[in-house]
């Protein structure tokens, strides 16, 4: 039987929505209070179900997850150099250099794409002030080593979460690691709030900085205490994180069933490698289903694989590719790194499609076409 395209595309990602009924609800409630940002009954409510979620009083929201980083980096004095991976999305090495801070990149490990700890310690010099590191596609970075690592050298250690949302480890939150988490509430990803950002943190002095910052640096009607900016998040976006939070659960059990059924199909298919299976300790929030592909095995190339399934109407992503380095507003940054590891995972990887509403059976359909490009059979 010859294999035909989908009759309507499958994204790498569709946002989660909730019944319309309950979100329409939650506009009444801000219509009647006629209040839409600047720390509304929404906002507080949803900031009051993080707290609870996440087991701290020591939660701050923003309108997305840049600022958060951005503003994170700023309220605790983060200067210098600061060592991080090539291997992210842009906008972790832009809230380093927006700050005027001079990123340092370093290899990842091979397994799960976060940052390798003993290039790490290498790369300290007396400039360096933290570590930056990311837990790539909701995998938890080697936490015991960069925790070492930080108190060693009196540095800091912050993570960008952004894609953890839910994962844990022993049964704690990947929150509760480290100095800072930012994590982003953008459409993309499994949790969200439309756009929107939070910073968790151990420290609770740093509560106040950050709520100056992200309003313009005001204490009261009368004071201006430091030059802040305009981060906060609306009542809008907080009813729709509310909204969402209430069937997290659901959310990741759907999308554990939807990455079961793609290791199932893809294990035995030559050329195609995925990560490892966490850790049993650890909890996946199943963010992303990132497979490396192999040229030589498989008989294509990656990028031969990006475009054919689009042929069938399913869109992947190449995430991330290029590397940060090789962009052209961070080639001037010397990478005294090889990046050996890095560079070959970006020309291998590429994200198939995954939420929680996707189909098993179009799961399945998905992998008989990449299971049949490699033998080239009952292709169109």
């Amino acid at each position: 039987m010859i294999i035909k395209p989908f009759k309507e595309p499958i994204y790498v990602t569709r946002p989660f929505l909730p019944p319309l009924n309950e979100y329409a609800d939650g506009l009444k409630e801000i219509w009647d209070s006629k209040w839409l940002t600047n720390n509304g009954p929404v906002l507080n409510r949803f900031s009051k179900e993080l707290c609870d979620y996440f087991e701290t009083e020591n939660v701050c929201l923003f309108n997305n997850g840049t600022l958060a980083l951005q503003i994170a980096l700023q309220g605790m004095g983060i200067s210098g150099e600061v060592i991080t991976t090539p291997f992210t999305f842009v906008a972790t090495t832009h809230a380093l250099t927006w700050n005027k801070i001079r990123p340092v990149f370093v290899d990842i490990e091979p397994d799960y794409y976060t940052i390798d700890p003993e290039k790490v310690e290498a790369a300290i010099t007396p400039w360096t002030t933290a570590i930056l590191a990311v837990h790539v596609y909701g995998h938890p970075c080697m936490l015991d080593a960069l925790t070492d690592i930080a108190r060693r050298y009196n540095i800091k250690l912050i993570y960008d979460a952004a894609h953890a949302f839910g994962t844990k480890v022993g049964l704690k939150s990947i929150a509760h690691f480290g100095d800072m988490s930012m994590f982003s509430f953008h459409s993309t990803k499994l949790f969200h709030s439309i756009e929107g950002g939070m910073l968790i943190f151990p420290e609770t002095g740093f509560k106040s900085t950050f709520n100056y910052l992200k309003n313009f640096g005001f204490k009261n009607e009368v004071e201006v205490v430091m030059p802040g900016t305009n981060a906060k998040m609306n009542e809008m976006q907080a009813l729709m994180g509310i909204q969402v939070l209430k069937y997290i659960n659901e959310i990741i059990e759907k999308r554990s069933k939807i990455t079961k059924m793609y290791r199932d199909c893809l294990k035995n298919i030559p050329g195609i490698i995925l990560p490892p299976p966490l850790p049993a300790h650890i909890e996946n929030n199943h963010a992303y289903i990132p497979i490396e592909v192999i040229e030589k095995e498989f008989g294509m190339s990656r990028d031969a694989l990006y475009e054919k399934l689009k042929l069938y109407n399913v869109f992947s992503r190449r995430y991330f590719f290029p590397l940060i380095c090789d962009f052209a507003c961070y080639q001037g940054f010397p990478v005294v790194d090889p990046l050996d590891v890095a560079r070959g995972v970006a020309n291998r990887i590429l994200c198939l499609p995954i939420y929680d509403g996707l189909d098993l059976n179009d799961v399945k359909m998905i992998c008989e076409i990449i299971r049949e490009f490699q033998t080239g059979k009952n292709l169109l």
